[in-house]
């Protein structure tokens, strides 16, 4: 009895999956059909200046849609993906169904214009060309392909991609052996632009809006974090290289004028056919391919969009199933359907506006995304490509401006279309299953704030440390109230919490007064942090009382940090504690930082990673957010290991060194090996002795009352410089640093 096999997903890498796609829909029909006519009524400099102004949009937008991509993997969706796991699933909404719709008109609109370049050719004798039917079957031929396989859409696009390099190469051939004369160095709106620049830049803006064709191919990616910025930038910068150069070239050439130029003639052949070496012949492929290859672009990647909205419960469920072969077949015929519906509208001229005012809608919302990530500062947004908020601000700025000045009406409607989209997936109260930057922005503003995070569904990627601090030693208490505040990045909360043993009532303690005093030590000291003094008849107790009540709303203390202390019983209290606060799934940190440690400068953190108690991903994170304070940012992070043999020296580095990756966390692997049996304490002081600071995990012995655990903890911590014990008992365990 044989087996039925099933074909496996064939995922893309960056130059068929991202680069391909991007840069044909960019090197698409308006550089063939419109460039001579801005060029015609702006002369050089000025069109010059607005490839530059245009790109600059295009290009800043790539940076933050890179940015966000290296942050996370980039599921099916693409753009709507980022933005609804960035500004949460009803943004994400509101943008991914306008996105959508644009995709699949897009497909329509490239139809028509492949019809109506292939129009001139059509027999006389047999009448007047068909257009609308001829556009249904492009819309048909390119659903078929993409329905059947991704894989055989993108390869097709490799012959397209050498058809317009050798119309490129044709036109630069016709300029050479042409014949030169002065560029026009000064606008003639008069020719057929009497609106004047800004209708120019309007008409050229959406030759440089096809940059996102490769993101919406991110569910079928080998290594979206990967291929998506690089494939992208890679995409813009060689689409604003090849138009600068064809639009010098053009201002160059003597066998056309810039009066030639200006004009439209939609029954002529384009303009480089009189300029182009073997003129038509190689021309005319050209632009059938760039127009064939947007439109593969745009039945590629809506039905995904589709899909993902599909699989976030936004469209029906049955629009998410995939092929045997991982192609989302029942959205591509949606898609390709509703194309052909558009085809009955006849003249979608007026629509192509639209579809580049939603496509500014969503560079607005890339660019929205990268800034709100960067300003909140959540610790999970930890991209390895580095976007300052101001850059991308620049370019949700201009893309708004953009949209306004191609039409006004259109923007306001768009911008109306989408608030009112949010407002029905809001009132529809989906919930999506990831973090978003939302709960870190929430946590930033008061009472509004502290509602929204009380609704808000707590998750990995937001967690900060909340930390209550506790400390039986007035002098410690500032320097290991710094240590915290550098923990949390004034990100989190930090509350210093003093004990008094005894009976409220019965002391003489002015508890006001005490707090008044510590606030005004934490001002001197320029630590942001809130006081609490509490009077306890027992430490154990207290203590334990004061973490259970201490938070409200989403700000619950999740870390509880302790000074190191002194004599063998106080240790076995702290154990006695940080088991009780396990229990109630909250973190435990102990710092011992003797008072002589007062240096300013640091220049190395070892972490020492067992990978037993799971307390590894949180000693990793604690490590980095120091090394990010001012006082450690030269201080070089190294994460050590012990193993006993030497077969196991090489999976060990290389497990440390993925683990590195993948956290987005500089740092050094040390593994070091122990094939004598040295003792293991002493080797940890031997090797970490010029170390600053030293991070442990911290396991709990088996016993409640273990003095040989304690003892054998005291000699450990006191051995090093500066040390930090981890426990992490959180329910985001083993999750911190994904």
């Amino acid at each position: 009895m044989s087996e039925k096999t099933v074909s496996q997903p064939i995922k893309f890498g960056t130059f068929l999956g991202v680069f391909t796609p991007s840069v044909l829909t960019i090197l698409g029909v308006m550089m063939y059909l419109r460039f001579g006519w801005v060029l015609g009524n702006l002369g050089l400099p000025l069109t010059l200046l607005t490839v530059i102004l245009a790109s600059s949009i295009t290009f800043v937008t790539g940076l933050s849609a890179s940015a966000i991509s290296t942050n996370m993997k980039v599921g099916v969706g693409g753009e709507y993906y980022m933005i609804s796991r960035s500004l949460g699933i009803q943004l994400g909404g509101a943008i991914g169904i306008p996105l959508f719709l644009c995709r699949t008109l897009s497909l329509t609109l490239y139809a028509f214009g492949l019809a109506e370049s292939i129009a001139p050719f059509w027999p006389a004798e047999w009448g007047a060309p068909p257009i609308q039917l001829m556009a249904a079957l492009i819309i048909l031929f390119a659903t078929a392909v993409a329905g059947k396989s991704a894989n055989l859409s993108l390869k097709m696009q490799l012959p397209i991609m050498g058809a317009v390099g050798l119309s490129l190469i044709a036109l630069f051939t016709g300029v050479l052996t042409g014949g030169f004369q002065a560029p026009e160095m000064v606008a003639n709106y008069h020719r057929s632009a009497p609106e004047g620049f800004w209708f120019v830049f309007a008409v050229f803006f959406p030759a440089v809006t096809g940059f996102t064709a490769g993101i919406g191919m991110s569910g079928d990616l080998k290594d979206s974090k990967k291929s998506i910025p690089k494939g992208t930038i890679l995409a813009v910068i060689t689409g604003t290289v090849v138009y600068i150069l064809i639009l010098t070239a053009l201002s160059l050439t003597s066998r056309v004028d810039g009066e030639m130029m200006a004009k439209i003639d939609t029954s002529a052949p384009p303009i480089w056919s009189k300029i182009a070496f073997l003129g038509m012949v190689l021309i005319y492929p050209g632009l059938w391919g760039a127009i064939l290859s947007s439109a593969f672009g745009s039945i590629l990647g809506g039905p995904r969009v589709l899909q993902a909205l599909s699989l976030d419960k936004i469209a029906p469920k049955f629009l998410g199933k995939t092929s045997s072969t991982g192609q989302p077949t029942t959205a591509t015929w949606v898609t390709g359907g509703i194309a052909l519906m558009a085809v009955a509208l006849g003249d979608l001229n007026a629509v192509g506006r639209w579809v580049t005012i939603f496509f500014l809608t969503l560079y607005i919302a890339i660019n929205l995304s990268a800034v709100i990530e960067r300003l909140v500062g959540d610790v999970s947004y930890r991209p390895t490509i580095q976007v300052h908020w101001i850059i991308s601000l620049f370019g949700c700025i201009g893309a708004g401006v953009v949209m306004f000045l191609i039409n006004p009406v259109a923007c306001v409607i768009a911008i109306t279309l989408e608030l009112l989209i949010y407002s029905y997936l809001k009132r529809k109260a989906l919930q999506g299953s990831w973090g978003d930057v939302r709960a870190g922005l929430w946590s930033s503003v008061a009472r509004f704030a502290l509602i929204k995070l009380k609704e808000k569904q707590t998750h990995a990627r937001n967690w900060r440390p909340n930390i209550i601090l506790f400390s039986s030693n007035p002098k410690s208490l500032m320097q290991l109230t710094r240590i915290a505040n550098w923990f949390n990045q004034n990100r989190g909360i930090v509350t210093v919490c003093r004990t008094i043993i005894g009976e409220i009532g019965d002391t003489n303690v002015d508890i006001q007064t005490m707090q008044q005093e510590i606030e005004k030590e934490l001002a001197d000291q320029k630590i942001t942090a809130f006081p609490e003094v509490n009077i306890v008849s027992t430490f154990e107790e207290g203590v334990i009382s004061i973490i259970q009540a201490n938070g409200f709303a989403g700000m619950q203390s999740n870390t509880v940090m302790f000074g190191w202390t002194e004599g063998i019983d106080r240790i076995q209290r702290l154990l006695r504690i940080v088991r009780v606060v396990s229990e109630m799934k909250r973190n435990s940190i102990l710092a011992f930082v003797p008072e002589s440690e007062k240096s300013s400068t640091h220049n190395r953190i070892d972490v020492w990673w067992r990978g037993m108690q799971k307390n590894g991903d949180m000693m990793l994170l604690l490590a980095h957010l120091l090394n990010m304070n001012t006082e450690w940012r030269q201080a070089k992070l190294h994460l050590r290991t012990i193993v006993s043999s030497q077969e196991e020296v090489k999976p060990m580095a290389e497990r440390l060194k993925a683990l590195i990756a993948e956290s987005r966390m500089p740092a050094e692997c040390d593994v070091l090996l122990n094939d004598n049996n040295e003792n293991v304490i002493d080797l940890m002081h031997e090797w970490s002795k010029d170390a600053d600071i030293v991070f442990l995990g911290l396991a709990l012995p088996d016993s409640r009352d273990n003095m040989e655990f304690a003892e054998k903890l005291d000699k450990l911590v006191t051995g090093f410089k500066s040390t930090i014990l981890v426990r992490n008992a959180e329910s985001t365990q083993g999750a911190l640093i994904e």
